[in-house]
């Protein structure tokens, strides 16, 4: 007879591993996100919106982060698809806003919401632990482009690579981190990682249980979805997210 996981470790003496907590993604397109952590913290991750072919309509009226404003928001870098609406975001809702200082000054977010952080570095937001770690791209005028893995409670953690191409540093997020979800740059292009190189990251650097592809298919010459798909599609661990819906992962 065979005795269930929590019944055996009753009978040892042992408490029962608890199940891992569920939160909620919601891709607005792009390299956008929103993710809400198990207690209810929600982060806003490069939340280019308005001029977002892919982003919801819901999400391009920025007013409604006036009427409910994240705990955060965090920005990998300040080009302008992923930083545009950022101080307007910034002014609108008064959320902190997550970045290396140089980014956050040239921006012209307030004094008082700029949360700085640089490589190595980390924040408690809420329930959730921010990692600043590397990315292996360019940033605008100065300072310099990151990612981002957050640790959830319960212990998985998420990590938005940013705009960036493969390297060695990775294996370092995995052995410190490592990360549970990975929310993917596969648009290639003139700027970054395409899907099969993106693809070979994942398979030489992390253990993922889930790979949700990002920065696809917004504008030319980024992959399209139907290559990103190609690239990706026999790995089963790989959640092709729809903008404005949200995801429990």
């Amino acid at each position: 007879m065979l005795l269930s996981l929590s019944l055996l470790a009753a009978l040892l003496g042992a408490a029962p591993t608890p199940p891992p907590q569920e939160f909620h993604v919601t891709w607005l397109g792009h390299a956008g996100f929103e993710v809400v952590s198990p207690g209810g913290t929600r982060l806003l991750i490069d939340p280019w919106l308005k001029e977002n072919p892919r982003a919801p309509e819901a999400w391009k009226d920025l007013a409604r982060l006036a009427r409910t404003p994240p705990a955060a928001i965090l920005l990998t870098h300040s080009h302008g698809d992923h930083a545009q609406d950022v101080h307007t975001l910034a002014r609108l809702s008064g959320a902190p806003v997550v970045g290396t200082g140089e980014t956050l000054r040239w921006l012209k977010v307030p004094e008082a919401q700029q949360l700085t952080v640089n490589v190595g570095g980390s924040t408690r937001i809420g329930d959730v632990t921010v990692h600043a770690v590397p990315a292996m791209h360019s940033c605008e005028p100065d300072g310099r482009p990151l990612g981002y893995v957050l640790v959830l409670p319960g212990g998985r953690s998420l990590y938005h690579t940013g705009d960036t191409w493969l390297f060695g540093d990775m294996a370092l997020v995995q052995e410190l981190l490592h990360p549970d979800i990975v929310l993917l740059n596969v648009g290639g292009g003139r700027y970054g990682m395409d899907p099969r190189t993106a693809a070979l990251a994942v398979r030489k650097y992390f253990r993922p249980s889930v790979i949700v592809p990002m920065h696809f298919g917004t504008f030319e010459p980024l992959a399209t979805e139907a290559q990103a798909r190609e690239a990706l599609g026999s790995d089963t661990r790989v959640r092709w997210l729809t903008p404005g819906i949200a995801a429990s992962l």
